[in-house]
């Protein structure tokens, strides 16, 4: 028998979110935004969420924007990898 490994591959989720929090090494926190449309009335409400994301550099700073890959759980809460900083904050 041949297995394709190929075709069977997984789809890794990106999510993309603003670090509000980046007080412990190696930690930070990440707010992702989301909209969900109402169930009776249609309009679109804005959610959100917080993960505790890993960051092993300490990359990120408060107010930047980054994206965000799941990964083997770390510790207790982070269950999420920091994939790349997509924008800075600015300063000033």
């Amino acid at each position: 028998m041949t297995t394709s490994t190929d075709s069977t591959q997984k789809r890794i989720e990106h999510l993309t979110g603003v670090v509000v929090s980046a007080g412990g090494d190696k930690t930070c926190t990440v707010r992702i935004s989301r909209l969900v449309k109402h169930p009776l009335y249609g309009k679109y409400i804005k959610r959100w969420s917080k993960q505790a994301v890993h960051d092993p550099n300490n990359d990120a700073g408060v107010g930047d924007t980054v994206d965000i890959i799941p990964c083997r759980p770390v510790s207790k809460r982070k269950r999420w990898r920091l994939n790349r900083v997509v924008t800075k904050a600015r300063m000033g």
